[in-house]
């Protein structure tokens, strides 16, 4: 991969909790406007990695940086989403009594504070962002809902519209269509790859169906450390991986049967 096209790279990096190690030597290298899906059985180490590039964990060893130059394990968790890096966690974090325009709005304001946020005039170009941003979450019809009564996977949706609105160059979600129903898991990864073609990605998911639908490039790991990397078919191949996930050696992966 060309020096230019990497946006992220995790390199070496470790993490241990009370001597533990959840993350042994872990390289990943993110292109821009890359869709990356990181997998792995349960305790792979797969959320302490974002948790590491997000600011939240802090590494014992290794390095993780961002444009190639800016080292993200020296800084806190809101210096690194000041430089563009956005985290989204399994749960929803909005504002379930105020509407989902309210929610977009002061996400979009963020640095004002919650009563300046709702106060301001909005100008014409706010407006406008506002309106593309509920359009491209599909939630365009429920701007005046109360953000509470959403669906499930509505409220993923609009948590993904205010980290979008905050301009990241890179995005983190853990698990954005677990709970989902299909025809919103389906729409969820529709919405990934339209974010993707802007910017960069990376989605740790158990749920192997919606990734051998959306994914393009994959990274396997295991027992906190990289066992494979490549598109969703030379994953699928790896006896390796098959061993990982069903216990016993598999010419192929059956992505169908997986309870990862």
């Amino acid at each position: 991969m060309s020096s230019k096209s990497v946006i992220l790279q995790c390199k070496e990096v470790s993490v241990e909790f009370d001597g533990f190690k959840a993350v042994t030597g872990m390289n990943l290298e993110l292109a821009r406007g890359e869709l990356r899906f990181l997998i792995g059985p349960n305790g792979a180490g797969k959320t302490t990695v974002l948790d590491v590039i997000c600011g939240k964990v802090k590494p014992v060893s290794g390095k993780v940086l961002f444009q190639g130059k800016t080292e993200l394990t020296r800084r806190k968790e809101h210096q690194i989403a000041e430089l563009g890096v956005g985290r989204k966690f399994q749960a929803p974090s909005i504002f379930p009594s105020l509407t989902v325009m309210e929610n977009l709005e002061i996400s979009m304001r963020q640095q004002r504070g919650l009563l300046a946020a709702l106060r301001a005039r909005m100008t014409r170009e706010d407006e406008q962002r506002l309106k593309d941003q509920l359009q491209m979450i599909g939630l365009e019809r429920k701007g005046a809902w109360r953000a509470g009564g959403l669906s499930h996977g509505e409220k993923q949706w609009l948590e993904i519209g205010m980290l979008l609105l905050q301009e990241p160059q890179v995005l983190l979600l853990d698990e954005p269509v677990a709970g989902m129903t299909d025809k919103e898991t389906h729409k969820t990864g529709e919405l990934l790859r339209q974010i993707a073609a802007k910017r960069s990605v990376v989605v740790v998911e158990h749920d192997m169906e919606f990734v051998r639908n959306f994914a393009s490039k994959v990274t396997v790991m295991h027992e906190g450390r990289l066992l494979r990397e490549g598109t969703m078919e030379e994953v699928q191949r790896d006896a390796r991986v098959a061993e990982v996930y069903l216990g016993k050696r598999r010419v192929e992966l059956d992505v169908s049967r997986s309870t990862a």
